[in-house]
């Protein structure tokens, strides 16, 4: 694996240069909390990170290693990413821009570590809103939001609206800008439903893997069949709007 120049170094770590899994895992878990030994040694056995090993087979990870690990981490949790699909991303980046055509500049050398490689929100999932909030950042009203809420597209935790109430309270108000109201963007909802309901009947028997590694492999299966069902579900829409569009 190509090691990207410029990496910085890991803010607070004793050795920047290489850190034991025990360290990595203390500088992460401030941003991911559930991130644990056995997730950080099923990434490595998935092939999303290789750390360097020294004589005695323990491991240690570079500056490098530990930007792969929050990238993939990120991209599981904010994006619910399967392995597959960031596994390709990877190596997309890993290979680096294509050669130039003949007559065409030079591409500029790689920028460095994933804060510039594939994206990932700028929206942390920690960040909570308030209903003020949530309001000032959509666009919404008061009656539009109750409305969203009455018709269970919206859901406030505890008073505070989460990353996934913000996207949806956002497409919502998009959508009403048509016209439409929250009685008939109910039916993305119950599609919704159906679709994880679906998921869950595959995935329950996964869940129950004795081992660390198996419950991160059934994660990772769910991780999979929820993006082939957004695959599917897009891919139907499309084929119907395009017929709609040719009558």
């Amino acid at each position: 694996m190509t090691v990207p120049e410029g990496t910085a170094a890991v803010p607070g770590a004793p050795d920047p240069a290489h850190l034991s899994i025990g360290e990595v895992l203390a500088h992460l878990r401030h941003e991911f909390p559930d991130i644990t030994i056995s997730k950080l040694r099923f990434l490595e056995a998935e092939g999303l990170v290789e750390p360097a090993r020294t004589p005695a087979g323990y491991r240690k990870y570079r500056p490098v290693d530990v930007s792969r690990l929050r990238f993939v981490l990120a991209a599981q949790r904010d994006r619910y990413l399967p392995l597959r699909v960031i596994r390709e991303q990877l190596a997309a980046w890993d290979a680096g821009p294509p050669r130039p055509a003949a007559g065409e500049p030079p591409h500029q050398r790689r920028p460095a570590l994933f804060a510039v490689g594939p994206p990932v929100p700028a929206e942390p999932a920690e960040h909570w809103l308030s209903r003020a909030e949530l309001l000032a950042r959509t666009g919404l009203d008061e009656p539009l939001l109750a409305s969203l809420e009455e018709y269970g597209l919206v859901d406030a935790d505890a008073g505070a609206y989460g990353p996934d109430a913000l996207a949806v309270a956002a497409a919502a108000g998009q959508l009403c800008r048509y016209g439409l109201t929250a009685r008939h963007l109910r039916i993305f909802r119950t599609a919704a439903d159906r679709e994880v309901d679906l998921v869950a009947q595959v995935a329950a028997p996964l869940a129950r893997q004795p081992t660390a590694a198996g419950r991160g492999r059934a994660a990772e299966a769910v991780r999979e069949l929820a993006a082939l069902s957004q695959q599917l579900h897009e891919a139907l829409v499309r084929a119907g709007l395009r017929r709609l569009l040719e009558r």
